[in-house]
């Protein structure tokens, strides 16, 4: 899951193909999160560590100003992820980690 103008979504996607690894991307400007993937998500990452606190949408929503319910936030708008959100069955990384996807091969 991520965007289609995100470096490190398309850095993701690109390791996948070279791989010949099969994955479904998301676009999380079409369709966000569920609330039972956030669920998922969140065994793996503390929920302060998946919100993107330098990306735009967080600085044009000026949430550094804010006291906010971050699952909420999350939740109503996915824009706010730190992106790419990989999943491999239960397991889930946040970012470009190919060293940690290695390990699913």
């Amino acid at each position: 899951m991520g965007t289609k103008k995100c470096r490190d979504t398309q850095k993701a996607e690109r390791y996948f193909k070279e791989r010949n690894i099969q994955y479904q991307f998301r676009d999380l400007t079409i369709k966000g999160v569920s609330k039972g993937e956030l669920e998922n998500i969140k065994r793996v990452y503390d929920i302060e560590h998946l919100i993107d606190k330098e990306g735009k949408q967080f600085n044009k929503r000026n949430l550094a100003y804010m006291v906010f319910d971050i699952e909420e936030e999350l939740l109503e708008d996915p824009l706010l992820f730190k992106t790419p959100i990989v999943r491999n069955g239960k397991q889930s990384t946040i970012g470009f980690e190919p060293d940690v996807w290695k390990t699913w091969e």
